[in-house]
């Protein structure tokens, strides 16, 4: 038998890359025109399909007004037979997911998240017999942190059980049912897959004790963003695409119970070709929606005195962002705070001087509201020092680089923060967790050790996610429900010209050496 799995699609259904918009190799109707599936083939999902493109954040804000889903199109054009959810597809609440199930032809399967409504249809696992008489017993789950990061009035109808446990429990319902066992885990790899170093201590992703603790066949896995092309670990084979439907995972499975023979490759998606042309024609009643997309992105919104070309990772941490001040800024606006911190995206990203909706969704790709947390200036500290762990320097060279904790074995450059309204510093050359040696207001007044200040960032920053338990901690002192890009779109259109803005004061010592 055959299975191609997909995971982390994040929105993306044709192949466009709408930030700079123009084609790209990716996008679920390319898979479905690329995977050529016969009856020896399940085709599998790991979640994360409802956030990520303008198509889908646009849809979302207009889902009455068309009779159909745009994902699961894509989806019920590959084929697919099951599939679960993933932590963004909570984002937007149990009315988008009902949305988002009724019109997809596959099986919802989720061991660990109930349904208090009972409209979702989700089966804790289920027994597919392919027509040798192959029996494959499938379950699935998602990680237990979507009780961190999601949103209290996300979850009123739904709740999350831990993945490990709820797993257990229905691997031994469904052990002695079938001769195959598939685990479908929205959750990555806990540990260097080639070192075994543990890169967390926290249980967001729970892949290597899944394998560990129990006697999955396979285990499909997502969430990371992270290729694994095929792994190992204690009798368990694991997987993990990359996101946006670049590519998927394609395994072949031979022999008999107890020993089979398990090989898989990551298939890059092709170019669209002759069967992505006659899907697309077949989806012809979506062109409606599409054009629209196009229109909403390309509407002017303002505009910069000045261009912000696009800004290299390592330069911006070391120097500062013009975007991240941006962001800062309208966060500092917003809500009142002394001080603010935002991250930005993994891929180098500029705007232009004439903006538009499609600049603003391309540099903040993610539905995130506004938290304001009560902070001291230990917590300040630490959160900083956090950030002066990005860098590694060579004391022999002088050579600052980015420190493999932030590039394994997931490109995680969005856990750096840019903070607003202080004045900080580091010295590379003294050792990670004693770097930041200035720390003060923006005016240079001394912070109080027993002052209460406040911090406005993100929903997902505010639960300490990324290393940064000491925000996750601190009290709450305000929440808002408006999205991050929204506020974007709103502060340009009242601020063009927007100038260029400077709201912290900040440098790295051996660059002054």
């Amino acid at each position: 038998m055959r299975i191609v799995f997909t995971s982390d699609t994040h929105g993306s259904l044709y192949p466009v890359n709408y930030a700079q918009n123009c084609p790209e190799n990716t996008g679920l109707f390319c898979v479905a025109g690329q995977i050529d599936k016969d009856e020896n083939t399940l085709v599998l999902d790991g979640g994360d399909s409802l956030q990520g493109t303008p198509l889908i954040s646009y849809y979302l804000g207009h889902k009455d007004e068309y009779g159909f889903n745009p994902m699961a199109e894509g989806f019920n054009a590959m084929g697919l037979d099951y599939y679960t959810l993933g932590n963004h597809d909570f984002n937007f609440g149990y009315e988008a997911i009902l949305d988002y199930v009724t019109a997809m032809k596959g099986q919802l399967i989720s061991c660990n998240v109930v349904d208090k409504r009972g409209a979702l249809g989700i089966k804790k696992s289920i027994i597919h017999t392919m027509p040798d008489g192959l029996k494959v017993g499938i379950t699935a789950a998602v990680t237990g942190y979507v009780n961190v990061w999601e949103q209290k009035e996300n979850l009123t109808e739904l709740e999350i059980l831990d993945p490990i446990t709820e797993l257990k429990k229905e691997l031994s319902n469904i052990k002695d049912k079938c001769d195959l066992t598939v685990c479908i885990y929205h959750g990555g790899f806990e540990e260097d897959l080639a070192t075994g170093k543990l890169l967390s201590e926290t249980k967001e992703n729970e892949a290597c004790k899944i394998a560990r603790e129990m006697d999955f066949d396979i285990l499909l896995t997502g969430h990371q963003h992270m290729a694994v092309e095929g792994v190992r670990i204690d009798g368990t084979y694991g997987v993990q695409p990359p996101d946006k439907a670049r590519k998927y995972c394609e395994l072949l499975v031979s022999g008999t119970k107890g020993n089979f023979d398990i090989s898989s490759r990551l298939v890059s998606v092709d170019e669209p070709g002759k069967k992505y042309e006659e899907i697309a024609r077949a989806h012809s009643f979506m062109d409606e929606l599409t054009s629209t997309v196009d229109k909403w992105l390309d509407e002017p919104i303002g505009f910069l005195e000045k261009e912000i070309l696009p800004e290299e990772k390592l330069a911006v941490a070391l120097h500062g962002s013009k975007v991240a001040s941006i962001f800062n800024q309208v966060q500092l606006d917003f809500t009142g705070a002394d001080f603010a911190c935002t991250s930005l995206s993994n891929d180098p990203l500029g705007l232009k001087r004439s903006i538009t909706v499609r600049d603003v969704l391309g540099i903040y790709q993610f539905a995130n509201t506004i938290e304001v947390k009560s902070v001291t200036k230990k917590v300040l500290k630490t959160a900083l020092e956090r950030c002066a762990e990005y860098f590694d320097y060579n004391e022999e060279t002088k050579e600052i680089s980015i420190s493999k904790v932030f590039l394994q074995p997931k490109v995680e450059h969005y856990n750096y923060d840019f903070y607003a309204g202080l004045w900080y510093e580091f010295d590379l050359t003294r050792p990670v967790g004693d770097r930041v040696v200035t720390l003060k207001k923006l005016d240079g007044t001394e912070l109080l050790e027993d002052k209460e200040y406040t911090l406005a960032t993100s929903n997902y920053r505010a639960t300490g996610t990324g290393g940064y338990e000491c925000i996750g901690k601190s009290p709450v002192v305000k929440s808002f429900s408006e999205e991050m890009p929204d506020l974007l779109i709103d502060y340009i259109r009242k601020n063009s010209p927007v100038p260029e803005i400077t709201n912290s004061r900040f440098s790295c010592k051996p660059q002054k050496q």
